[in-house]
């Protein structure tokens, strides 16, 4: 793979920017952000390519969601973990209330959606909400190798004062049982994750992580087990891309998981980690640019998984 492919790519494909819209409420980024494109690729040799957009800074959002994912099913295992959320997808908007209602077990139907993501918060292990924090964070800078790796206190302060929706969706699980924390912990902790600031090269670095099994490069220590891994790779392949989780199945055939500051992270397991910006988002909450480039590449380079077992 050539450096100069990949600054093709987001010459090609930055013109699809302009067929979404940033994100009016991140104060990360604003309307000058609405044709950045950037792209990072890391090898299992460690060697990055990159293009683009590569130093923006932008907040987690629901990429978020398969870190407290990976770290609760480390904690707990796949069983106490899959009886508090489900794992199937869901055609619904990803802040929806109305399944919690309609489902008889009244637990949210994945750990990709924001019920199921603040379920997910309050089964991590800690004595306290800034505990848990530290625990994820610890976590991010051994995967991505960057100790500065913060959450952005605007981005956070955000995320409470419009956090009324995710409130019912925590209070009425509280009720249910489903959140076992006090709601607001659970909030907290949701919020503040949603709040890391990465760049491209952080998220592909996460995605690096994935696919490399739960290690480390030239680091043979297991961090987080190869099945949970498996699990996560499978829920983010058929629910990590919003409601195009299916659109992305086909026609990327990698798992991904997107988040609405424009956010990608690609796994092609044992080969590569991908992170992708685009903040220009269509209706569905995915990165426009983004998406298209991950296309291409699952295209030119031979990533669809699918089709190795034709």
């Amino acid at each position: 793979m050539e450096h100069t492919y990949l600054k093709e790519l987001i010459t090609e494909y930055r013109p699809y920017t302009t067929k979404g819209e940033v994100m009016a409420d991140l104060p990360c980024l604003d309307n000058q952000n609405q044709n950045d494109l950037g792209i990072a690729i890391i090898d299992m040799d460690n060697q990055i390519y990159k293009a683009g957009s590569t130093d923006l800074s932008f907040s987690l959002q629901s990429v978020s969601k398969i870190i407290s994912l990976m770290v609760a099913l480390e904690d707990l295992g796949e069983e106490k973990v899959f009886q508090t959320v489900g794992m199937e997808p869901m055609g619904d908007f990803f802040n929806t209330i109305s399944h919690l209602e309609s489902n008889d077990v009244h637990r949210p139907y994945n750990p990709m959606v924001n019920a199921g993501a603040i379920a997910i918060c309050s089964l991590i292990k800690g004595d306290n909400v800034q505990e848990r924090f530290e625990r994820i964070m610890s976590l991010l800078r051994s995967i991505t190798d960057n100790d500065t790796i913060s959450y952005d206190n605007n981005v956070y302060q955000a995320e409470k004062r419009k956090g009324d929706r995710n409130r019912a969706l925590a209070y009425y699980m509280s009720s249910t049982g489903a959140v076992v924390l006090d709601p607001e912990e659970a909030l907290d902790l949701y919020f503040r994750i949603n709040s890391i600031s990465f760049t491209v090269e952080d998220l592909a670095r996460v995605g690096l992580f994935i696919a490399n099994g739960g290690k480390l490069l030239n680091h043979n220590k297991q961090l987080i087990s190869h099945k949970h891994l498996q699990t996560l790779q499978a829920i983010m392949m058929t629910s990590g891309m919003y409601n195009e989780s299916g659109n992305f199945a086909v026609k990327v055939g990698f798992p991904c998981k997107s988040g609405v500051s424009g956010s990608i992270v690609g796994v092609v397991p044992g080969r590569y980690g991908i992170g992708v910006v685009g903040p220009a988002i269509n209706e569905k909450g995915n990165s426009v640019g983004g998406g298209k480039i991950l296309e291409r590449l699952s295209t030119d380079l031979n990533l669809n998984l699918f089709s190795h077992s034709i």
